[in-house]
């Protein structure tokens, strides 16, 4: 694994389950061979990467080999992902998103919704002809607060699936068995939990790059 992703400057977004992601799955990255920048936003969906607003629970960010900065103020400015390609220059972007969108007691998710919002994500990284990757949501449990249900992370990886291109797709549905990876509050996993997505991530962005696929368009 070692130099597997040499080369590789990797910009890494995603919602608060990046929170416990930006440990393992940024170390994992950068012990492949590539230079990470991580961020996370509390709750964030698609659209909230766009353009300049406020959150309501808090973001984090995790700068090559710093540690993690998280801040869980109430109201706090988001992220925009355009500041951020500025700033870190990226020849690759993770974006780990879809639960949020999904809207956990869902049964099915806002279909019109998310495509337009994925694809104003996807093509603003596709005009600056940057490679990416999308890392769909894994399972949940139904219990509160989230009820997140096996229907609905089915569904959303389904239409994720089929609406991310010009990115590449990692199914988080098909690294572990629905209630595998016990969660602590339904929809966050436990640690080890989190270990094993970030290591399967991994595995998955070094098997696209060995296959050509992370050519930007």
């Amino acid at each position: 694994m070692d130099g597997a992703l040499a080369g590789l400057a990797i910009l890494v977004i995603g919602d608060s389950h990046m929170f416990n992601l930006m440990s393992p799955l940024h170390s994992l990255l950068e012990d492949a061979g590539a230079t990470v920048n991580s961020y996370a936003m509390c709750g964030a969906t698609a659209q909230d990467w766009l353009a300049k607003t406020t959150l309501s629970c808090g973001r984090g960010e995790r700068h090559e080999h710093g540690a993690p900065a998280i801040d869980y103020k109430n109201v706090l400015p988001t992220f925009v992902l355009s500041d951020l390609i500025a700033q870190n220059h990226p020849n690759l972007i993770v974006v780990e998103l879809g639960d949020v969108m999904e809207g956990y007691s869902s049964q099915k998710p806002d279909d019109a919704w998310i495509h337009q919002q994925v694809g104003a994500l996807t093509g603003m990284v596709a005009s600056r002809h940057i490679s990416c990757v999308w890392v769909g949501p894994t399972w949940g449990q139904d219990k509160p607060p989230y009820n997140k249900t096996d229907a609905g992370t089915k569904a959303i990886a389904e239409l994720l699936s089929h609406s991310v291109a010009p990115c590449a797709y990692i199914d988080g549905t098909t690294f572990a068995r629905p209630g595998e990876w016990p969660t602590k509050d339904g929809s966050h996993l436990l640690p080890d939990g989190y270990r094993k997505w970030s290591q399967d991530i991994t595995d998955a962005i070094i098997r696209l790059k060995n296959q050509g696929a992370l050519t930007a368009r």
